[in-house]
C-alpha cells in the first residue's frame, strides 16, 4: 500500500491543492488489496484455507515491488520538468 501510495504522491507532487486528487487516484488501487486481505482474515477466522488470497496478494506486492520505483520516478521526472 505504501508503494501504490508512492506513486500517487509523486503525481501530486507539484499540485497545490493535490489531496483530493490524490485520494481520487490511490483509493481505486487500494480496493483489491484490501478485499482479498479482509477475505483472507475472514476466511481464516473460521478455519478455510486462505492460500488463494495469500497468492493473490503475494503477486500483486511482487508486481508493485518490481513497477512501483518506476512509475514513482517517472512521474516525478515529468512533475520537475
Amino acid at each position: 500500500m505504501s508503494l501504490i501510495g508512492a506513486i500517487g504522491v509523486a503525481l501530486t507532487v507539484g499540485l497545490r491543492r493535490g489531496g483530493v486528487l490524490l485520494s481520487l487516484l490511490v483509493l481505486p488501487l487500494y480496493v483489491p488489496v484490501l478485499i482479498f486481505a479482509s477475505s483472507a482474515v475472514a476466511d481464516a477466522g473460521i478455519g478455510l484455507a486462505i492460500t488463494a488470497q495469500l497468492y493473490f496478494l503475494g503477486a500483486l506486492l511482487a508486481l508493485a515491488l518490481t513497477l512501483a520505483p518506476l512509475a514513482a520516478a517517472a512521474a516525478l521526472r515529468i512533475s520537475v520538468s
